[in-house]
């Protein structure tokens, strides 16, 4: 599919395998959890606001690698309904041909920021006994903070994170602020939801040219957890799993944020498990 329609397959490093292994292993308990409670009533959904095409390019071995749509619909037991977004045409395409025709899945063909607010959110109610788990994977600043406030006061959605620190670093949070395009910030105010980042990227100390001193990758994760909790109202957003590529750089943060403290004692154990065996 990929060859003839002209899709080239993304290459993932290691930590993106890891990525995919740890949500699905989180879906898997997840899915199990509401399955045993069907008897309340309960209807869980599985949502992948940039799902891709539905398979990449492992780097370490050049094989195929099952992208995180594939590996839910592998989860059971199985969710009982799915919706898979992408922006990008081709990558749709593949996708729809990968999952096929069934009726419980529903892919997407557009921006995720519109599609989750307007058709998916909507079916994810919490006064209608549905709930979510929701995967926010983009490639960088593609993801709106109206969409993540909009899951954590549904009450209905839990979450996995890409926070995109290599793109926040590159793009925004240079030592020379005065420099940043313009549209980089915009999209940074989208992303994080207002201009309270400024105040936390930079410290009050200035070096030797005057400019303010960029605080550490940590400190600005730490007040993005902070800001899932008081801002978007997750009742439990256990610390991140920083994901580090061959060099030892921190490529991105991947949180969890969810109302229920099972989930969080979940997450918590697989975050710990992982670390472990990357260390």
């Amino acid at each position: 599919m990929g060859r003839k329609s002209g899709l080239k397959f993304d290459r993932i490093g290691y930590w993106s395998e890891m990525k995919l292994s740890i949500i699905k292993e989180y879906a898997a308990a997840h899915s199990t959890i509401f399955r045993a409670e069907r008897q309340h009533g309960l209807y869980h959904v599985y949502v992948d606001a940039f799902a891709g095409p539905g398979m990449h390019i492992s780097k370490r071995t050049g094989e195929p690698v099952p992208g995180s749509p594939l590996n839910a619909l592998q989860v059971e037991p199985r969710f009982r309904e799915y919706h898979f977004i992408e922006l990008d045409r081709l990558k749709v395409a593949a996708l729809k041909q990968a999952v096929g025709r069934r009726p419980e899945v529903h892919v997407h063909d557009g921006d995720c920021n519109n599609i989750l607010l307007k058709k998916v959110f909507p079916k994810v109610r919490f006064e209608d006994f549905r709930r979510g788990l929701c995967l926010f994977d983009p490639y960088g600043l593609h993801l709106n903070w109206g969409v993540i406030e909009t899951a954590g006061r549904l009450k209905s959605i839990e979450i996995f994170l890409n926070f995109p620190v290599a793109d926040i670093n590159r793009n925004v949070l240079w030592r020379h602020p005065e420099g940043v395009d313009p549209v980089d910030i915009e999209r940074m105010n989208l992303f994080w939801g207002d201009e309270s980042w400024r105040q936390i990227a930079y410290s009050t100390e200035k070096d030797l040219f005057g400019y303010p001193e960029k605080e550490d990758n940590e400190t600005v994760a730490e007040a993005f957890r902070q800001r899932l909790q008081k801002v978007a109202s997750f009742a439990h957003v256990p610390k991140p799993l920083p994901m580090r590529n061959s060099r030892g750089a921190i490529v991105y943060y991947l949180f969890f944020a969810s109302q229920n403290a099972a989930g969080e004692r979940i997450a918590k154990h697989i975050f710990q498990k992982y670390d472990e065996k990357r260390g």
